[in-house]
């Protein structure tokens, strides 16, 4: 598959997963007595991780997110000449579907996009008021284990069409941990879409959601090649 034609998959998967993700947050999550809370922004990221993986899967992997292209790169199924690419499409993407979701979301009479905009944040920005240690050990850890399921459902001594499901739950119980610390990142690239229009105290605390998730990611990546070996 042309390098291109990978780019434009994970620019296109990257989109849905901030709309998709960001913009249940945003448009839905609050919305007075139907709102869909932490459970349905939860279930809201795992199915556009899985509704891309099926989508998108076979023409780039559907990465949608630099820690897993960091992970997978780690873990050797990543050429290193196509990491720097993969993870600008990504990021480009993503900033894009947030500044559609801005359009939408700004249409609303008295919609203020400092309050937040799903951004991720800690310390008294924080959902639960989590201190930046918890947040960096939240972020470390969920994107480890995130990578150690992608590794694994992908594995081709896995049971073969089951990964878009499997990754898809797993981001789903990730965010349904971890809302409450980070308002759940694992992803640097979705961070920053949002964080660029949040503009103030999202793009201070940008560092964290790229360290962290990189670090776990690529932890990860090293952890799974211990799996892969063959016994002597």
């Amino acid at each position: 598959m042309a390098l291109t034609k990978k780019l434009g998959a994970e620019f296109l998967g990257t989109f849905w997963l901030v709309l998709g993700g960001c913009g249940s947050a945003v448009l839905a999550a609050g919305f007075p007595d139907l709102g869909i809370g932490f459970i349905g922004v939860a279930f809201a990221f795992g199915l556009t991780v899985l509704t891309m993986a099926f989508a998108i899967g076979h023409i780039s992997g559907c990465h949608l997110n630099p820690a897993v292209s960091f992970g997978l790169w780690s873990g050797g199924r990543l050429p290193t000449k196509e990491l720097a690419p993969y993870i600008a499409a990504q990021v480009i993407g993503g900033i894009t579907g947030a500044a559609v979701l801005y359009i939408i979301a700004s249409g609303q009479a008295g919609f203020d996009v400092s309050a937040g905009f799903a951004s991720n944040g800690y310390a008294e920005h924080s959902p639960g008021g989590y201190s930046l240690t918890a947040a960096l050990t939240t972020e470390i850890v969920m994107t480890f284990m995130f990578l150690m399921i992608i590794l694994g459902a992908t594995d081709k001594r896995a049971p073969q069409g089951f990964a878009p499901i499997a990754i898809g739950l797993g981001l789903t119980l990730i965010h349904l941990i971890s809302i409450p610390v980070t308002n759940t990142s694992v992803n640097p690239a979705r961070s920053t879409a949002v964080a660029i229009f949040q503009g103030d105290w999202a793009l201070s605390q940008l560092w964290l959601f790229w360290l962290a998730p990189i670090i776990g990611a690529v932890l990860a990546g090293l952890a799974y090649k211990w799996f892969e070996q063959e016994e002597s």
